[in-house]
């Protein structure tokens, strides 16, 4: 997610998964692709990259603590990402050069209760006991806060309790309340709290208990979008509460889900023949909502995603949704926000996929075929040079793994990457053309290099906010992140 401005490319070629020709990344850019891409403990097409994730940070902590600090707080904040930050504040808590980061990291990233569970969990899991006093006193820090509903609502009969923690930290009572709260947490004596969970299972799931948690605003925004099939199927009478509430702004940008969550409760309906033009309004209003902050790109825009083969594969055991339905997503989201665009897909032949910049942003997604072949991220580039169509930047969506085109082997001249056609077509028709590829899966190598070259990644669609400020020299995020909470150099 930073700019490459290389002296000579040609030193930093390495090889891709697929043996072609790519650029190298360094550790901070690559943990940054890797933390924003992927989904922790979960398989890709090449493999789970987890222990590539860990020793990244790893070697990171030792000579930028600060940096993974900061990129441990700005993916749990920014881009919603849970297991992750759990992953890094722990690998921070068990290095030296980290440890007096992570009090303040645990105060930032604990939202939840069992956030703290999941943070002791893979501390213990991973290097056992002693825990680190560092962790203790970020883990009373966060206790303090929750009140008796939330401690409840989370107090689940894992490996490691909510009571665990209680024990090991001995935080300190603010007042008699909150001590005789404690007390009842370790005798396992809290108050049952009343959640559409608990509803469904006392009650059924059927058409009163939902109007009940509809008309009690007992779902919460998450519970509304993971529960659409069941509410439409049980036939509440108060439907048009739960399209209001998916609807609203304040809502949508309080409750911050990644865009593809409302993509797959679009499919898991239409998949069904279930509900009215209501509810497909309501998801489409939410996620064009979630777009409003975004600066818009003036100009003409080539948005680009790659569906092919290693792209097909699910973004984890638990989801039905691939890599490439998001990279697809994100070019509708893409094409939402640029004056004037050229939108295609490619795997090793190149598809054309014309959308208004007006239509439905899951609607044009949906409309977008996803193939699966071979990888040639070439095939966009080539066609602008081969109709010499001027375009002041190119969007490109991929995991970079190309096994066609330009790069695959070592030619006459030297390794040649995808930039090289960048060039050329800088040469030909605009050398001013910027390049934001945005990484959809971090493998760790790149296929771009050089001046207005902007590396991103991420399924969220904050990552367009990186494009408007890094054309205009403002910021990349890189720099984003290294000052994000701590004030480090970059």
């Amino acid at each position: 997610m930073s700019k490459f401005n290389f002296g000579n490319a040609r030193t930093n070629i390495t090889y891709n998964n697929e043996g072609a020709i790519a650029y190298h990344m360094s550790d901070k850019e690559k943990l940054v692709t890797q933390v924003l891409t992927s989904l922790f403990n979960e398989n890709k097409f090449y493999g789970d990259n987890s222990k590539d994730i860990l020793d990244t940070a790893r070697s990171l902590i030792k000579s930028d603590a600060g940096f993974v600090a900061n990129l441990c707080v700005f993916a749990r904040n920014e881009m919603h990402l849970r297991t992750i930050s759990h992953v890094l504040v722990a690998e921070l808590a068990k290095s030296e050069e980290g440890k007096d980061y992570v009090r303040k990291v645990l105060n930032k990233i604990v939202e939840r209760p069992d956030d703290m569970t999941e943070v002791l969990a893979y501390y213990i899991n991973t290097y056992g006991k002693p825990i680190p006093n560092s962790i203790k006193k970020g883990l009373a820090d966060s206790l303090a806060r929750f009140d008796e509903y939330q401690l409840a609502k989370y107090n689940r009969d894992n490996a490691v309790k909510l009571k665990d923690i209680l024990c090991l930290v001995h935080p300190k009572a603010k007042d008699e309340k909150q001590n005789d709260l404690w007390q009842r947490l370790l005798k396992d004596n809290l108050e049952t709290p009343v959640t559409w969970e608990t509803e469904l299972s006392a009650k059924g799931n059927n058409r009163e208990t939902w109007e009940n948690l509809i008309n009690g605003n007992k779902l919460g925004y998450m519970a509304m979008m993971r529960n659409l099939r069941n509410i439409i199927k049980s036939e509440a009478s108060n439907l048009n509460k739960v399209y209001e509430n998916l609807a609203d702004e304040s809502r949508v940008l309080k409750n911050k889900q990644l865009p593809f969550r409302y993509y797959s409760a679009y499919k898991a309906l239409k998949k069904e023949g279930l509900g009215t033009s209501k509810i497909y309004d309501a998801l489409e209003i939410a996620i064009k909502t979630s777009t409003k902050n975004i600066n818009r790109l003036a100009g003409k825009t080539l948005i680009a995603a790659d569906v092919s083969g290693s792209m097909n594969s699910g973004i984890s055991s638990k989801s039905e949704v691939t890599c490439a339905e998001i990279a697809v997503l994100m070019l509708s989201i893409a094409n939402y926000i640029c004056e004037e665009t050229i939108t295609t897909t490619f795997d090793n032949n190149l598809y054309p996929c014309s959308l208004s910049t007006q239509g439905g942003i899951i609607a044009n997604a949906n409309s977008i075929s996803v193939n699966g072949g071979g990888t040639d991220i070439t095939l966009p580039i080539r066609y602008l040079l081969d109709k010499k169509i001027f375009v002041d930047r190119i969007i490109m969506l991929s995991d970079n793994e190309i096994n066609r085109g330009y790069t695959y082997r070592i030619g006459y001249g030297g390794p040649k990457t995808c930039q090289a056609l960048v060039e050329e077509y800088k040469k030909k028709v605009n050398p001013d053309v910027w390049v934001h590829a945005i990484d959809m899966q971090g493998y760790g190598t790149q296929q771009f290099a050089g001046k207005n070259v902007n590396i991103i990644a991420g399924w969220n669609e904050k990552v367009f906010d990186f494009i408007s400020a890094t054309e205009q020299g403002i910021d990349t995020l890189i720099d984003k992140i290294s000052g994000y909470y701590f004030k480090i150099a970059c």
